[in-house]
């Protein structure tokens, strides 16, 4: 059985080539969406828009003819949990942040960091 020091390395060793293959499928995703921007003259205004040049003149474009999804609600859930050293805040949904974390390590109730 290989000791903790052991697959500690491994661990590094393999976070290592996960960083290198995530950079260079990163690399490969950016140069793919630049050539069909090129492809297909969209610009970032287009993408952050949803909708496409053609689309928007009358083309037949990939959505055209069909109805918009609904829109979300653009504003963000309002904290409710406030670290009182860092002043981060937490929203209670979603992952707990690393200071939410410690504070249940340390069995500290929640109630603790509420905002009021």
């Amino acid at each position: 059985m290989p000791s903790y020091k052991d697959i500690q390395r491994q661990i590094a060793t393999l976070q290592r080539q996960a960083d290198e293959a995530r950079k260079k499928e990163v690399a490969a995703a950016i140069a793919d969406i630049r050539a069909k921007m090129d492809e297909y003259g969209l610009t970032v205004a287009d993408i952050q828009k949803g909708a496409t040049k053609g689309a928007a003149k009358g083309g037949r474009g990939k959505r055209a003819g069909k109805a918009a999804p609904a829109a979300r609600s653009a504003s963000a859930p309002q904290p409710k949990y406030k670290d009182p050293v860092s002043g981060s805040t937490w929203s209670g949904r979603g992952r707990k942040p690393g200071w939410i974390i410690a504070a249940i390590e340390q069995n500290r109730p929640l109630d603790d960091f509420l905002i009021k």
